[in-house]
Formats: structure tokens, C-alpha cells, sequence
């Protein structure tokens, strides 16, 4: 990966009662195509008496991808939709106009240890699609294109690149691939790939030009075509990337858009219930004071 723009490493953020490691965004890059949030949540082993709880809240303007590593997390919508996703499978939800989710650990290990590890995305929206329905799609992990060559274990979690297609219904040209080598490999594939690039490496070791980055560290380059680096033995590594959008993105809270209105106008529906309720599921989180603004 030549000409790395950005090398970023993660900060501990809270999600309900679960500390993550925020990847993106941060001062420096909002987004890395049309990647505009990544977490690292974990990994953690949870006591008994310790669960993942995100309570009902809303999103706008944005798709949400969440995969695991380990663990599971029951998935519940204000569409209808109640859903466990386990390791490598993919939960997309779409919030378009407006939907309401929660989180959590499921009922059957809320009183056993348990470990929970994965990654949890936002993607924005292309703005003539900002405003539709709803929808929830859950993609099982054998659905997952995988493959491998000379050595080297592939996913296509999202997206379209390397001629395949992930099942993942997609709303703009994207990727996210995961890349597993337990030997020390040069990889080689910018010609493969298109616009912005973030390479997140979980596990093991990276070299680009003479440098070495571990885990918890992103990179970021403005030309996925310059693509290339040498992964150590028994690493594992994420690539974001795609066609970044010509309209600047505004972030506020859970809420994704092209204009500040739409925002203005998705706190107010919040804070004033007026967002659709989860089925199954009870709880509201509150606009965060410190957004209030």
C-alpha cells in the first residue's frame, strides 16, 4: 500500500455498556470512500452478569453492517425484524428515512461467560437514495464469497472487486474484503481495486516501504490502485474502500446526511418519539447532552 495519506490507530469509545475501538472517523478523514464510521468492538470476555445492552435508537441517511469475529448479538428492528448473527455472517440494515434498532447480548448466554469481537460499519447513502424505506437483510456466512490463492484465505464481505460480488445488497460501489495469510506474503492487488483504500489490520503485521505497522492501526491511501504490502506470517487484514461521493456527508450522533436540516429534523423526531418503535424490544436512548446543541 504506497503513499499511505493517513496512518490512524484506534481510540476506545463507549457503545451502551461496551467499550469499542473507534477506527473512522477521525480529524484528519470523515470518511474512506463511502465508509463513514468503523468500530472495532472487543475483543472481550464477558462475566455472567456482563452483556452487550444498546438500547432502541435511531439511525437516518446511512447503512449499517456489523460483523463478528466471535460471539453473537441479537439483532431487533422498528421493521419487524429479530435476527442472531454469529461469526461471518453479515447483518445490513438500511435506515433510509428513518429506523429504529437495538443490540444485544441474546437470552440464552445473558447469565454465562462470553466472549464478543467484531466489527461494526456505517456506510452513507448515495443522496438521491438518503430518504428510502427501511430494509434489513441478513447474509449467512456460507453465502460469503471466499476463496483462496497461492497461500492467501479471501472474504468478500461487501461490495463488488476480483470479478465476484458479494450477497450484501450494496447501494454504491464498495468493498470490504478480508485478507488471512499464516505465511509471509506480498500482496499485490491496487489493480484490482478502485477509488479511497483503508487497510485495518487485526492481527499480525504489515510492511510497507521499510515500515512496520501492527494491530489496531488503519491505512489510509487516496488511490486504492497503490495497493500493495507484505503481510507477515499469521496476519489478518481488512480493506474499506470505494468511490468517495461528491456531497459532503454531515455526522450528528446516529445520524448521516447531505444537509444540516435533514439532521436538525431527525433530532427533533427523536427527542420528541416520533421515530417507529422496535419490535420486541423496550428502552430509549436519549440525544446525548453533550449534542444538544
Amino acid at each position: 500500500m504506497s503513499n499511505i495519506d493517513f496512518i490512524h490507530e484506534e481510540k476506545a469509545a463507549d457503545i451502551g455498556n461496551f467499550l469499542v475501538g473507534r477506527l473512522l472517523p477521525f480529524r484528519q478523514k470523515r470518511s474512506i470512500g463511502p465508509f463513514v464510521f468503523i468500530d472495532h468492538m472487543g475483543p472481550a470476555c464477558l462475566a455472567d452478569y456482563e452483556n452487550l445492552d444498546v438500547p432502541p435508537h435511531p439511525h437516518i441517511g446511512l447503512s449499517t453492517l456489523t460483523y463478528l469475529f466471535d460471539g453473537a448479538i441479537m439483532h431487533r428492528d422498528s421493521i419487524g425484524n429479530e435476527i442472531e448473527i454469529q461469526p461471518g455472517a453479515v447483518n445490513w440494515m438500511t435506515a433510509g428515512k428513518g429506523v429504529t434498532h437495538s443490540e444485544r447480548t441474546p437470552v440464552y448466554l445473558r447469565q454465562r461467560d462470553k466472549f464478543l469481537h467484531g466489527l461494526q460499519i456505517w456506510v452513507a447513502l448515495p443522496k438521491k437514495l438518503e430518504f428510502i424505506d427501511p430494509e434489513f437483510y441478513h447474509v449467512e456466512a456460507k453465502d460469503i464469497p471466499s476463496w483462496t490463492t497461492e497461500g492467501i484465505s479471501y472474504k468478500l464481505i461487501a461490495g463488488e472487486v476480483f470479478g465476484k460480488k458479494s450477497a450484501v445488497p450494496v447501494y454504491s460501489p464498495l468493498y470490504m474484503i478480508e485478507i488471512t495469510s499464516i505465511e509471509e506474503k506480498n500482496i499485490d492487488i491496487g489493480q484490482y481495486l478502485f477509488g479511497e483504500s483503508g487497510l485495518y489490520i487485526l492481527e499480525g503485521e504489515v510492511v510497507n516501504q521499510g515500515h512496520h505497522y501492527g494491530p489496531k492501526q488503519i491505512l489510509i491511501t487516496k488511490d486504492a490502485h497503490l495497493c500493495s504490502f507484505t503481510m507477515k506470517a499469521n496476519t489478518t487484514v481488512y480493506i474499506f474502500g470505494g468511490e468517495p461521493f461528491p456531497e459532503e456527508r454531515f455526522i450528528y450522533w446516529n445520524f448521516v446526511a447531505t444537509d444540516k436540516a435533514t439532521i436538525d429534523k431527525a433530532k427533533d423526531d427523536w427527542s420528541n418519539h416520533r421515530f417507529p418503535l422496535v419490535v420486541n424490544d423496550s428502552g430509549y436512548v436519549p440525544l446525548p447532552e453533550s449534542k444538544l446543541k
